[in-house]
């Protein structure tokens, strides 16, 4: 997930507590994360898409440091990343017999001083597996699982880069946040061609980030300061289309943290319809939010016992799949349905319930109207013509990947 303003604060491994508690793979079939035994950490891979969850430990010949990184593949085996100094060390993990295969994979030096690398996020297909080398002068983004042999160095992108979000469903097309001349913007990377071109650019002044992607549908989940200059504001819009992102009020959460985690998939050519996933945190605690840009309101519900924070996975038939690990449930899952439309959304901890859809609240004497639902983005100064999504990816100067907002 990207880093920016909205989301809450996260470990970064160097209190004893890994990075991440859980990662899915795009499919949603495996699950990997690192397991506590004691004061040790050890791998631990998931199969989720059986008639119930069951976990598979994978121990190493010693305990693994909390910086560690874990990530299913999709034929089950866990690929880690292991940092030491300035290389970092790639095996994948494997059941063998009683115990756990290794096959080291290689290792990817960055020398440079205040270079950080970490694994991107699941690639479609799970046969391979990438890595981003952030620099301060530019980022690398490494092959380093599934290539002929060891980790293959596949393009630079000029900019400190950030974030990693998959716009196609074969693994070609990345996005990536890249700051730039003290702006960040969201640019795409074709891992094919090693060809960068401009994404996500609201107004010249704004920083833009893309934090989630359907293919499918082609919903865009966007942070940005274009509407409310200096404050991190959650947008959406629609790859391809002609109309602005749109930044619904809905997604303001009065001192909570909102952080988008999970698209319904399959929605063909209806983003609109889409069911998406939050985590929010406040001073109640962490919940889960789900929400549609049609319904232009936030359902809230409890988070599971032992919520894995930040993880799930949606069904194309709108079922939200949470991992949760307690002292007596070391591996479940609580599945969640999305609310039919129209539904009344509960509210969060601690506030008042929200006005029924189609009403205003009443507005004290002396105060001015209620905010509307939605803020539409500032339109950029150039106005561009946009050709349809294409089916398969393209050269990227014939796609409209630049031209996602354009009046």
């Amino acid at each position: 997930m990207t880093a920016c303003a909205i989301e809450p604060p996260s470990t970064s491994g160097t209190d004893g507590v890994p990075e991440a508690g859980c990662v899915i793979t795009a499919d949603g079939a495996y699950a990997a994360r690192l397991a506590p035994a004691g004061d040790c950490w050890f791998p631990e891979r998931w199969t989720l898409d059986g008639p119930e969850p069951y976990a598979v430990p994978l121990p190493g010949t010693q305990p693994e440091e909390p910086g560690t990184g874990v990530q299913p593949m999709g034929d089950g085996r866990v690929l880690v990343h292991r940092p030491s100094a300035s290389r970092h060390l790639f095996s994948l993990l494997y059941p063998a017999g009683t115990g756990t295969g290794e096959l080291p994979l290689g290792s990817v030096e960055c020398p440079e001083p205040g270079t950080r690398l970490v694994l991107l996020p699941p690639a479609p297909g799970g046969g391979r597996a990438y890595a981003l080398a952030a620099g301060p002068r530019s980022g690398v983004v490494w092959l380093v699982a599934g290539g002929a042999a060891g980790p293959e160095r596949l393009a630079e992108v000029p900019g400190r880069c950030a974030g990693g979000v998959w716009l196609d469903g074969t693994g070609r097309l990345l996005a990536l946040d890249r700051e730039l001349g003290g702006r960040t913007k969201t640019v795409v990377l074709d891992l094919e061609r090693g060809v960068v071109s401009p994404l996500l650019q609201i107004t010249d002044d704004s920083d833009d980030r893309l934090l989630l992607a359907d293919p499918d549908s082609g919903l865009l989940l966007i942070s940005s300061d274009a509407p409310s200059p200096g404050q991190e504001r959650l947008g959406w819009g629609v790859l391809g289309s002609s109309l602005p992102v749109r930044f619904p009020e809905c997604l303001r959460l009065p001192d909570c943290a909102v952080t988008p985690f999970a698209i319904q998939p399959g929605q063909v050519l209806t983003p609109e319809n889409c069911a998406v996933a939050l985590r929010v945190d406040g001073a109640f605690g962490t919940w889960v939010g789900t929400w549609r840009p049609a319904e232009r309101r936030v359902r809230h519900l409890p988070a599971p016992e032992g919520w894995l924070a930040g993880a799930g996975v949606w069904t194309p038939k709108g079922v939200l799949r949470l991992p949760y690990a307690t002292r007596t449930t070391p591996c479940g899952v609580t599945d969640l349905p999305a609310a039919p439309p129209g539904t009344q959304p509960a509210t969060p901890p601690g506030t008042q319930p929200a006005a029924p859809p189609g009403t205003q609240p009443p507005t004290p004497p002396g105060n001015q109207p209620p905010t509307p639902l939605e803020t539409p983005a500032p339109a950029p100064a150039a106005t561009r013509a946009v050709r349809p999504v294409p089916v398969r990816p393209v050269p990227l100067q014939q796609a409209p990947l630049g031209r996602l907002v354009t009046n």
